[in-house]
């Protein structure tokens, strides 16, 4: 039996007055065509959690869809990791998004403060602590993390946060489709079978495009990054050929046997909802 594609949206809490002005709005809209969930991710550079929890909230309250918090271990204790697992559980989360998160400027993940150091250990503690309770989502890198060492030790790396109980991945960003179905041959020549979904980034400029790259080491193709560099001063055009890129991109990977798709929306419904309606998904009710 064929299980039924997912399609979830990601979030971020707003860090101006603006943003979170225009968030409700943003919300409502991608709430409209019914995805499975959001995600909330949560805020980098060891900033608290308080603003991942507010935007989760918001979400089910205006929307009753599920929403599913990002949860970072790097330079955290047990209790303050099982303190925020009980105050979304409370809010009613019932899926949480593990990852390691980013480490201080001077660490390296062994040495890094905290009682945890990889994204395994925090899936092994969410089981420990929950059993069942929640749905466990990990990264997943095709084009391996920017900080591992070799395309082998990445891959070690997301074997053993599947072994310590996950049940699903969302992938990094990417624009290249080999690059996920080779992560999916080494998946099944692994034995992993959980259901690893594509992240996918809509492609709205030139600049901000070549810089999401950049920093989660996405390969984005020459002849995309030159016809994105030709077009920069044309907005229709770039997001009418970005649209037309990513849909093809997204209609390769379903009619390969992608379990659905994630979309980082970075608090945008537009560009997201082009591609939703590109690709002849549900329409909004």
């Amino acid at each position: 039996m064929v299980s039924p594609l997912s399609f979830s949206f990601e979030l971020f809490p707003p860090r101006t007055p603006e943003g979170v002005a225009k968030l409700p709005a943003v919300i409502g809209q991608l709430a409209g065509v019914r995805p499975n969930y959001f995600s909330v991710t949560y805020g980098a550079g060891g900033s608290n959690q308080d603003g991942t929890y507010e935007t989760l909230v918001t979400v089910v309250k205006q929307t009753g869809v599920e929403a599913a918090p990002h949860l970072t271990c790097v330079g955290s204790t047990r209790a303050h990791i099982a303190a925020l697992l009980e105050r979304y559980r409370e809010a009613g989360a019932t899926r949480i998004v593990a990852l390691r998160g980013d480490l201080p400027a001077t660490a390296m993940s062994a040495s890094a403060p905290g009682d945890f150091h990889y994204a395994n250990e925090l899936v092994s503690f969410i089981r420990e602590t929950h059993g069942e309770a929640f749905k466990i989502e990990v990264a997943a890198y095709p084009e391996m993390h920017p900080q591992a060492s070799s395309p082998g030790a990445d891959f070690e790396h997301f074997r053993r946060k599947v072994e310590a109980g996950a049940d699903g991945a969302l992938t990094q960003l990417f624009y290249n489709a080999d690059a996920y179905f080779d992560f999916m041959e080494r998946c099944g020549k692994a034995g992993i079978t959980i259901p690893v979904t594509p992240g996918i980034m809509p492609i709205t400029g030139f600049a901000n495009t070549v810089r999401f790259c950049a920093g989660c080491g996405a390969d984005l193709p020459r002849w995309v990054r030159l016809r994105l560099e030709e077009l920069q001063d044309d907005k229709p055009t770039l997001l009418d050929f970005g649209l037309e890129v990513v849909t093809r991109l997204c209609e390769t990977l379903l009619r390969n046997g992608a379990p659905g798709l994630h979309f980082y929306t970075v608090n945008q419904a537009d560009p997201t909802l082009r591609l939703w309606k590109n690709l002849g998904l549900p329409a909004p009710v």
